[in-house]
């Protein structure tokens, strides 16, 4: 604890506060951890009640702690750290960071392509799609809620129980044969919606990222998933080569 907030910089006590205990929440502190009490941060960094009540308001919002009435205030699960820069499922990522995935699939129909989805597709408005909806979770906790896509004619006789005991993908390539040949994703943060907020286990309004992906299979796309990640939850990075 050696760092120290500085009373004649410029810069917020506040801010000088929050960056200490990111620091020592990023580095020292694991998962569900607690942290130290007000009282206690007040005396190690001779700051008044108010800079440290201020500073953890902000550590809640951007998802840093979370607080039990009565018991304090604990670190919050970390971000999953996801690299852009190949193809990847769900599964696998959880899975590298020792956590257990799960895929609860709350909708699963047959139903006709509409204009706005046939023209992903590149199908007539009134061919078949299954469309799939599912909570992802790991470790219990839930993560993203996603609608996924797929052509009927392509995947015939996939099963709502296929899905909910194996991973999509497996069941793609194992069942169906896919050869995945390139996926693209674009991102759009939002703020969550309410049913999304009730499928996520997170408050309405609450930062989330919205996440389209379309998989292909050659020239043919053969999945479209329409994600929602939670924004405490995932932190994602591009990287760029000259």
């Amino acid at each position: 604890m050696s760092a120290i907030v500085d009373k004649s910089s410029r810069m917020p006590l506040y801010l000088q506060l929050m960056n200490i205990l990111i620091d020592m929440i990023e580095n020292k502190l694991e998962e569900n951890d607690r942290i130290l009490s007000e009282r206690e941060i007040c005396e190690i960094y001779n700051v008044s009640r108010t800079t440290v009540r201020q500073a953890m308001d902000e550590l809640e919002k951007e998802g840093y702690i979370y607080k039990v009435h009565g018991k304090g205030t604990f670190v919050s699960s970390k971000r999953m750290n996801q690299d852009l820069i190949s193809f990847y499922s769900f599964t696998e990522e959880m899975k590298k960071v020792g956590k257990v995935p799960t895929s609860e699939v709350t909708g699963f129909e047959v139903v006709q392509a509409g204009d706005k989805i046939s023209n992903i597709f590149k199908i007539d408005s009134e061919e078949l799609l299954y469309r799939v909806s599912r909570i992802r979770k790991a470790d219990e906790v839930h993560m993203m809620y996603e609608t996924t896509y797929l052509p009927f004619s392509r995947f015939e006789g996939i099963t709502k129980e296929q899905l909910e005991e194996n991973p999509m993908y497996d069941v793609l390539i194992k069942d169906f044969n896919v050869r995945i040949t390139s996926a693209e994703e674009y991102f759009m943060p939002i703020l969550t919606n309410k049913l999304e907020s009730i499928y996520l286990d997170i408050k309405e309004g609450s930062p989330s990222l919205k996440i389209e992906r379309l998989t292909y299979e050659n020239e043919n796309v053969i999945e479209y998933t329409v994600s929602v990640a939670r924004g405490d939850k995932f932190k994602y990075r591009v990287k760029l080569n000259n």
